[in-house]
């Protein structure tokens, strides 16, 4: 059910998909829906949590096999993390953005469960920023997170195949920077 339901809701948007046409996906009865959830808004919020879950852990274990075992390469492989994301032949535009996009106030449940999944995210950008010595971990990764949200949304708006990878040259500026801030302040 919340395969079924995840694929259609990241097609064609929360709002627009009705509890109907996802029982008819999975071809279960309303009866059998309400054994599991209580309305389509309980749904909504496990499809969600759902692929949070699933990006945390694809996005670490990509990072671990693209980055090696050097800190500053792993830090960098969230670009081409990025980058393999949004080839997918079904990347449709990040998941967590349209989340927020249709559910645009910050209390609604599904807006909160869409920013604590880029809050978990930010998480494993700054812990790579802080094995790889950043003198700042935190600012960043904020820097970093930007630039990714950034090559993803441009990617996708605009088709431009280019956006990751200038998105990570200019990672690789800051990280660069970061880095020999770091390590100049420590040999002083």
């Amino acid at each position: 059910m919340i395969e079924a339901a995840s694929k259609r809701f990241y097609r064609d948007g929360f709002r627009d998909v009705g509890l109907d046409q996802i029982l008819s996906d999975v071809g279960i009865s309303k009866t059998a829906f309400y054994k599991h959830f209580s309305s389509k808004e309980d749904l909504m919020l496990a499809v969600i949590e759902a692929q949070d879950h699933w990006l945390q852990n694809h996005f670490q274990s990509m990072v671990d096999q693209r980055g090696g075992s050097d800190p500053r390469a792993r830090l960098l492989a969230v670009f081409d993390v990025v980058d393999d994301i949004v080839n997918l032949d079904e990347f449709r535009g990040c998941f967590f953005v349209k989340v927020a996009m249709e559910f645009p106030l910050q209390h609604d449940p599904a807006h909160r469960a869409a920013a604590k999944n880029k809050r978990a995210m930010f998480d494993v950008v700054e812990k790579l920023s802080q094995q790889a010595g950043a003198d700042d971990p935190e600012t960043l990764a904020k820097q970093l997170m930007v630039l990714m949200e950034g090559a993803f949304v441009t990617r996708h708006v605009t088709g431009d195949h280019d956006a990751i990878s200038i998105a990570r040259q200019v990672g690789e500026l800051l990280v660069d920077r970061s880095l020999t801030t770091s390590r100049t302040t420590s040999s002083d």
